[in-house]
């Protein structure tokens, strides 16, 4: 069944200002709602609004840049009409702020109901419902429902007219479990919790020495940053690619710190991009093609670093070296591919042959550097 989504941006903070443009995530509260909606595959996206202030159309014209399908209303008549009868509408209350996981369980329901909280003094600011219930501010309605509410609001506030309808109606009324509980925001601070919440839950498995224990720190430092500017994950993905075959380049030309330092820069940018789709509810594909040239392009700096030390007194098994520790380090992926055995981090990767060559180049011994990493590439194998 088709699955439609509408929200308010129209309620005001504790300050005066609008409840939707709360901070959360480095973007707004209503960004953060419409993302779960379009995640839980809604569309169309009806907000209602009264005004639209400077920042709340900046919110909006980002989204729409994301290709969702967003329109705003200024009146119920309005929104009704841009709902089929028979479809079925998520409905989420202003400045409601709920868990992912609930919105994306909502697109398997074929019925209307209404998600629900208890009515007790933890609670005292959700709309009650009866004496044991509050409104949790997420609810699944349908499209007539919503159109024969419309018709009769006169000057009722729609959300919580819609609520008493449906539920009149007959809807399901379904109890929340403490840990998907949606957040009523009222201000900032309200916000900072759940907000420390989806940083952290945004960090990924770390299974090598270098994300694990070098990289965090910057890791974290730059999600933090990058959440709130439009740096998209995959430009991430594609300048990682390019620092590492700018790497190899600067190896072939000599200029060895400079391509140390590339390869440095980009060790991180993958982790970091995963992050940032997962924040922004748009998470990068499983294995994106910019994602999986980073693995030859690593090998490509490698043998480019080969080649210029074979020509600067480490002769030709300097090469050889450099193209057996690739071969052996492509062979150990595709067996790690393939094992569901949890492997150690110590074991080969990028991020730890990139940091093993920091650690030789401040001794600048080159040479040894290639006969290391293939002893290492080696090991990780057999």
């Amino acid at each position: 069944m088709a699955l439609g989504a509408l929200m308010g941006a129209y309620q005001e903070d504790d300050s005066g200002g609008l409840t939707a443009l709360l901070p959360l995530a480095g973007r707004t509260l209503v960004e953060y709602q419409i993302r779960c909606a379009a995640a839980a595959g809604a569309s169309p996206i009806v907000v209602l609004v009264e005004r639209i202030p400077f920042a709340l159309n900046q919110a909006f014209e980002r989204l729409r840049q994301e290709g969702l399908n967003l329109v705003l209303v200024s009146d119920g008549n309005e929104a009704a009409t841009r709902f089929e009868a028979g479809e079925l509408i998520l409905v989420i209350g202003d400045g409601v702020v709920p868990p992912f996981e609930l919105v994306a369980s909502i697109g398997d329901e074929q019925e209307a109901l209404v998600f629900s909280v208890a009515d007790d003094e933890a609670h005292e600011l959700y709309e009650r419902i009866d004496g044991v219930s509050r409104w949790s501010g997420v609810a699944l309605v349908e499209g007539r429902t919503l159109g024969a509410t419309a018709a009769v609001l006169g000057d009722w506030d729609l959300p919580s007219t819609l609520l008493r309808r449906t539920l009149q109606a007959g809807a399901r009324l379904q109890p929340i479990p403490a840990e998907q509980e949606p957040l009523l925001a009222h201000n900032p601070g309200d916000l900072e919790l759940f907000d420390r919440s989806l940083i952290a839950k945004s960090r990924g498995p770390r299974t090598d020495l270098a994300s694990r224990y070098v990289l965090p720190l910057i890791e974290d430092f730059a999600t933090e940053k990058l959440m709130e500017t439009r740096v998209r994950p995959d430009w991430l993905l594609y300048s990682a690619l390019f620092l590492t075959v700018g790497a190899a380049f600067a190896f072939t030309r000599g200029w060895l710190w400079p391509a140390v330092a590339m390869l440095l820069l980009s060790t991180p940018l993958d982790l970091i991009a995963r992050r940032l789709g997962i924040l922004r509810l748009r998470p990068l594909p499983a294995n994106p093609l910019s994602q999986r040239l980073l693995w030859p392009a690593a090998g490509l700096a490698l043998v480019a670093l080969g080649w210029w030390a074979a020509r600067h007194g480490a002769s030709w098994g300097a090469v050889v070296s450099a193209a057996a520790a690739v071969a052996f380090a492509q062979a150990y992926q595709l067996e790690r591919a393939h094992t569901e055995i949890a492997l150690s981090p110590w074991l080969f990767s990028r991020r730890n042959g990139i940091l093993l060559l920091f650690l030789f180049a401040t001794a600048n011994s080159w040479a040894a550097y290639l006969v290391a990493v293939l002893v290492y590439a080696a090991i990780s194998f057999f």
